[in-house]
């Protein structure tokens, strides 16, 4: 639904798909990390008064659950993916709710993805092979665990990254058509968005990055454990060490 205040110090609104966008400058391109929700680290909780009140140990989606849902939530959320890559500064959030999905999806024209999972059992529309994505389908798609191939999140994570991809294309092509589109879309969603940018920083950001092509989308390598309820994914720390020297600086001269 759209995005409310809980009343509470926490809510019920996990982070199910996180990516972070880097735009390198020097290179004129766009790299996206696409991190596992499950990723296990140490995150702050939020009190009942919305101040830090400690931390905790646990899957990255839960660090939205912290605070209201709104711009605490997102900031926690924030806070968490800065510290797993020791104080990177990241300059904007935007937090979209999943009902905007369908709605996204279709002013773009669809999306087109190649779908390799079998979805008989939720959607026998959504056959493998080349499929363009419509309406509630794209939800079922990104979302999807149970009853789909080994209803385990890598698998899903592999379908979130194909529709990533799949939706930058047809995004790319409507933007050929001037930055009004995506002010129009952002305006068509907004009641699902929680966001520290204003249209006119999205205005920049299109003037300023419209021609930059995404060269990777990377996901950190870890490995899954069970824990003692759920699945739990451990990063690879040297593994983490080397993509974050590799995203974020240069080497000195």
């Amino acid at each position: 639904g759209s995005a409310e205040n809980s009343e509470a110090n926490q809510n019920n609104g996990l982070a199910d798909y996180i990516m972070l966008l880097v735009f390198d400058e020097r290179n004129e391109n766009i790299r996206i990390l696409n991190l596992n929700p499950d990723t296990m680290v140490q995150m702050p909780i939020l009190g009942v008064d919305g101040r830090p009140a400690g931390t905790n140990y646990g899957q990255l989606a839960l660090s939205h659950t912290y605070g209201v849902g709104l711009e605490d939530s997102c900031e926690n959320t924030r806070k968490t993916v800065s510290d797993l890559l020791y104080g990177v500064n990241i300059d904007y959030y935007l937090s979209i709710n999943m009902d905007a999905l369908p709605i996204l999806n279709d002013s773009v024209g669809g999306v087109t993805v190649t779908v390799t999972d079998d979805f008989s059992a939720i959607d026998p529309e959504i056959t493998k092979g080349e499929f363009t994505l419509h309406g509630d389908q794209a939800i079922t798609f990104v979302r999807s665990r149970r009853d789909v191939a080994n209803q385990m999140n890598i698998s899903r994570m592999e379908r979130q990254q194909e529709y990533a991809e799949g939706f930058m294309n047809s995004l790319r092509a409507k933007l050929k058509d001037g930055k009004t589109f995506i002010l129009s879309a952002f305006a068509q969603v907004h009641r699902y968005i929680v966001t520290d940018f204003s249209t006119s920083v999205i205005s920049s950001m299109l003037d300023r990055y419209r021609d930059y092509d995404i060269v990777e989308i990377i996901s950190p390598e870890g490995e899954y454990v069970l824990g003692e309820q759920y699945y739990e994914f451990h990063l690879y720390e040297e593994a983490l060490d080397a993509l974050i020297l590799r995203l974020f600086y240069v080497p000195k001269n």
